[in-house]
């Protein structure tokens, strides 16, 4: 069993990560329990480095989003829920699936570590929420991992955001410039495909780059 003295250390560690990773100090606070004041003394000694700004407060922002935002937000959910499915606790998965996240698309990054902590919470229904609003599915078409709210069945024939990316890939240069050429995390083969389909298809992959 691990000690108190291990529990702190790893809380100080995470909190760590998530400062470096842009969280805002109620974030930190709630994932670790680390009051805010120590946080900010410790990983925010210049008050002008502390995250400004409003965070979300409800998953609807995921359903209103342009399709990218679902997009990219469905990467974050699905490694999420794979992690967790692993064992890992959910401060750790949240790190890990962020990272990963920056690892399969090009700065400056579309979603903040605060957007991917509210995602997380109402996949789980934890820290902001005491019941699940998000729910991890499955694709029937392209076999994609993606985010619906809790309840939504997935019908044969129904595209996800990654199927209609693919749809609309050769009519919009903000789908060709958003995604890298080799991505290096570790999520479903499959989603790793779709990204490398992108990329393939991509005017960048000889030699144009894309507008925005």
């Amino acid at each position: 069993m691990p000690t108190r003295g291990d529990r702190h250390l790893r809380a100080m560690q995470l909190a760590k990560q998530l400062a470096a990773l842009g969280a805002r100090l109620k974030t930190i606070h709630l994932i670790t329990g680390i009051p805010p004041r120590q946080v900010q003394s410790l990983f925010f000694p210049d008050p002008r480095s502390i995250p400004r700004g409003r965070a979300p407060d409800s998953a609807e922002w995921y359903h209103g989003a342009n399709l990218i935002l679902r997009s990219d937000a469905c990467l974050i959910g699905a490694r999420y829920r794979q992690l967790r499915n692993q064992g890992l606790a959910a401060g750790e998965a949240l790190v890990f699936a962020y990272r990963a996240y920056q690892a399969a698309t090009l700065p400056p990054y579309r979603i903040s570590l605060d957007r991917a902590f509210n995602l997380v919470s109402y996949i789980d229904g934890i820290w902001l929420t005491n019941a699940p609003a998000l729910s991890v599915l499955t694709c029937s078409q392209c076999g994609c991992e993606f985010l619906a709210a809790v309840g939504t069945v997935a019908h044969p024939g129904e595209a996800c955001p990654f199927c209609k990316l693919l749809e609309r890939f050769h009519l919009d240069h903000r789908i060709q410039a958003s995604y890298p050429a080799r991505p290096t995390l570790d999520m479903t083969e499959r989603q790793m495909g779709m990204l490398a389909l992108f990329h393939m298809l991509s005017p960048a992959a000889e030699g144009d780059t894309p507008s925005e």
